[in-house]
């Protein structure tokens, strides 16, 4: 399986060490916006050829697969030159800038017959899995509330970002919103279903920035600061808050309560408990097998990368649809949902989703 990558960073973190425990893939090339960024991604795993264009890579050479990590802006032209190339592809959240763009990859890629993943990687986290299945087996009685906090300190300090950093520019598609919040949407979806309606809002609580090295002003447009409510079909509420400027880092906390029991899940020490209705709770914490290979990094998101991949392998090698991950159909739904919060946050009022086709 002849595999291309674009964008260095995440490849060189999660993609990389993974591939290595795919079986038959080869890294053919990385090409990254930064050349000696890809050069040193291809000398420390081995990788051929190194470019600074996307596009002369994807033209000189044929792939079965295609990751994309790059600025959200980029996505949706990547993925469909990937997908027109042949390529299956694999790429990165938040899926596109907007629905339009969302629409547009799932349309190409199931008018070319080509297999599609979002990176969602913690689809293939056992902890969150075996959430999943309690809530489908009813372990949890009905699902009628889930409370997600994820607070952090990346943004607190004017002087944090270097002028021009993507993830604090609404127009090259950064912020909370995309790249924590698409995470957060999609993993409810998987557990709940259909989001049915939304309110909330996406803010730039500190838009006058100073560049961390030359301490140059620079004004950031992007949210450091969203939250919203979400209406589920099944009745449930669901509310996301997430900052990226408090004084302290204080993680991930996740919390399910249903009417036969509660599930609390905290990344910071990755422990799942359980408690049913009016008992104790307990710890049922599921372990990752993918966290003791040779080579991966630790941390949830770089190992779930590996169960990800092997799954893409294995359905492109076997000639068949994906059994687990979210596909651009997950995509599409979750953009449509980030598109919500931002037609919120400027009608201060509910919004309405369409009902959710296809697989």
């Amino acid at each position: 399986m002849k595999v291309g990558i674009i964008g260095a960073s995440f490849a060189r973190d999660a993609y990389l060490p993974a591939l290595k425990h795919v079986p038959g893939a080869e890294v053919v090339a990385i090409a990254s916006g930064r050349l000696e960024s890809a050069q040193s991604a291809a000398t420390a795993f081995g990788v051929p050829n190194a470019y600074a264009d996307w596009r002369t890579m994807l033209d000189s050479h044929r792939f079965d697969l295609v990751l994309i990590a790059t600025p959200t802006v980029t996505h949706a032209p990547m993925t469909l030159a990937a997908l027109e190339q042949g390529a299956h592809v694999v790429c990165e959240k938040p899926t596109a800038m907007d629905a339009a763009e969302a629409r547009a990859m799932l349309d190409k890629a199931e008018g070319l017959g080509r297999l599609h993943m979002l990176d969602h990687e913690m689809r293939f986290n056992p902890n969150r899995a075996k959430v999943a299945e309690m809530i489908a087996e009813g372990d949890l009685g009905e699902i009628r509330h889930v409370n997600i906090a994820n607070i952090g300190a990346s943004w607190a300090n004017p002087a944090s970002r270097p002028k021009g950093d993507w993830w604090s520019l609404a127009e090259q598609g950064g912020g909370r919103l995309g790249a924590n919040g698409s995470h957060q949407v999609d993993m409810i979806r998987w557990w709940l279903g259909p989001v049915a309606s939304v309110v909330g809002e996406a803010l730039t609580v500190i838009p006058n920035r100073l560049d961390k090295v030359t301490n140059e002003p620079w004004t950031a447009t992007a949210d450091d600061v969203s939250y919203f409510t979400m209406a589920m079909n099944s009745g449930a509420r669901v509310q996301v808050f997430m900052s990226g400027v408090a004084a302290n880092n204080i993680g991930n906390l996740t919390q399910v309560f249903g009417s036969k029991g509660t599930i609390l899940l905290d990344n910071g020490d990755e422990k799942l408990l359980y408690a049913k209705a009016g008992g104790s709770f307990v710890d049922i914490t599921v372990d990752d097998p993918n966290a003791r290979l040779p080579g991966v990094n630790k941390g949830i998101w770089n190992v779930s990368v590996v169960a990800a991949l092997q799954e893409m392998s294995a359905a492109i090698a076997e000639g068949r649809s994906l059994r687990r991950g979210a596909t651009f159909h997950d995509g599409l739904a979750n953009q449509l949902v980030l598109d919500a919060v931002k037609q919120s946050t400027k009608s201060r009022a509910w919004v309405d989703l369409p009902a959710e086709t296809g697989k």
